[in-house]
Parts: structure tokens; sequence; C-alpha cells
């Protein structure tokens, strides 16, 4: 049964939760028992989960196993749900293909996801964050993968959903995508949900790690390893033959 079915996302994670229990002063995202299904069958099946304020989580999982769909929740993009869910209020996500409205020039696309009414001068720096001051009036299809991928991350949210945002990349530009993930999120502080099949990526990037698998939470560790950190580490080589071994990977 649902316990907040009329609003099953709102509008701002709070301290005190629609059926009156406290809530910790850091948490940026509480679920509780989530389901979502499809012609009759659960993909995601009474899920509980929270997310630290500040966290960076990773959420691992065979394909089908609800993690997409967990994303798009959380994002507001699904609402046909059971259960409750805590969000904040500013949030942003970015996916594979990168969102980019072609009509807009770059730093028009960059306002939209900027809060309040930030003007050329606010999206010109935040370009320049990325390493794109230099793209500030391109048309969205003249850039590169990597290009539409950086300008898509500039957000200034309370969470970060990222979805497989990597996938299409090559293997250097994904590399340096990566690498700009983990410095936007240490320089703003915010809540993290990557999904993605890449173990070697979760270990890198995380504070914790999910395994989802038949629409719950499987497995769910934290990340001690020092940063940066490297894959030549025996913990980082022990923690990826961990998770691979509960992905089901021999």
């Amino acid at each position: 049964m649902a316990t907040d079915l009329h609003r099953p996302v709102t509008a701002a994670a709070t301290a005190v939760t629609a059926t009156g229990t406290a809530e910790p002063a850091d948490t940026a995202v509480r679920v509780r028992g989530l389901t979502r299904s499809f012609d009759g069958r659960a993909v995601i099946d009474g899920l509980d989960l929270t997310l630290r304020a500040g966290q960076f989580t990773v959420l691992l999982g065979r394909s089908g196993c609800g993690k997409s769909t967990l994303l798009r929740v959380l994002a507001g993009l699904d609402r046909e749900i059971e259960g409750e869910v805590l969000v904040p209020e500013r949030r942003a996500v970015a996916f594979q293909a990168p969102r980019l409205m072609p009509w807009k020039r770059v730093w028009r696309n960059v306002l939209l996801g900027l809060p309040g009414r930030p003007e050329r001068e606010r999206a010109e720096r935040a370009l320049a964050e990325v390493g794109l001051e230099h793209r500030t009036d391109a048309w969205p299809k003249t850039l590169s993968g990597g290009e539409a991928q950086r300008a898509s991350l500039v957000r200034e949210p309370d969470l970060l959903l990222l979805d497989e945002p990597f996938g299409a990349l090559d293997a250097l530009t994904r590399i340096n995508a990566q690498r700009l993930v983990a410095e936007l999120w240490q320089r703003r502080g915010c809540a993290v949900l990557l999904v993605t099949h890449d173990v070697d990526e979760a270990v890198l990037l995380a504070d914790r790690v999910l395994v989802m698998d038949e629409g719950r939470i499987a497995h769910d560790t934290e990340v001690a390893l020092e940063r940066p950190r490297s894959v030549g580490d025996p913990g980082f080589a022990a923690l990826r033959a961990r998770l691979l071994a509960e992905l089901g990977v021999g």
C-alpha cells in the first residue's frame, strides 16, 4: 500500500516524512516500499533506499533489473508508482544521449539548468567550469559527443542523477568525463546517483555501491578507498572482484 500515493514524488525532502517519522538532517533521498509495474510485472518491487546528502552512490545491475526505472522515478519522470519517494526540489538528470535543445545556443541551454534567473555571464562562468568557454555561442549540433555531455552536466542541483552518461563516449573521452564529474561533485557537494554497467567506473567514483537485482537492492557496500584511486591498487582489485561476483560474473 502506498503511504504517499497522492503525491508519490514530493517537491522537497524534509526532516519529517509524510507519515510523521523523523528523518536524519543529511538525508537527500528516501524511498519506502517503492513498486513500479509494467503490464502486471513488478520491475521495482517494494524497494527501500536512503541516500545521504553529498554522497556519491553508484547503482550497478544487469539489464532489466530496474536501475533506469528507479532513476526516472527519482527524477520525477515516472509517477505511475506505489510507495513513498522523497527527493530534493533541486535535482537534475543526465542521460547517455545529451538532451540539449537544438534550437538554443549552448549558453541558452545552460541557463535552463541553473536555478533562479541567471544571466549569460553566469552561463559563461559555468561553461568555463567544464572547459567549454570557447563553445558558448555554438549550436548543439556542432558539439562533439564529449562536449555535448559536458554541457549537459552544467547544473547546480542538490541531487544529480546520471543514467549511463559516459556509455556513448570513446575510451579517452570517457576517462576525462569521469574526472570532470568527480571534480564537479567534490566542488558542489551534491548527492549523486550514477547508473552504470561499468564496475571499474563504480569503484573509481563511488562512496557507496549498490547492486540491484530483480527490482530490489541486493548488495550495498561503502567504498573506503582513498582518493584519487588507481585500478592497480590491491584494494581496488579486491572490491572490483567482489562486485563482479555479486553481479554473477565469475
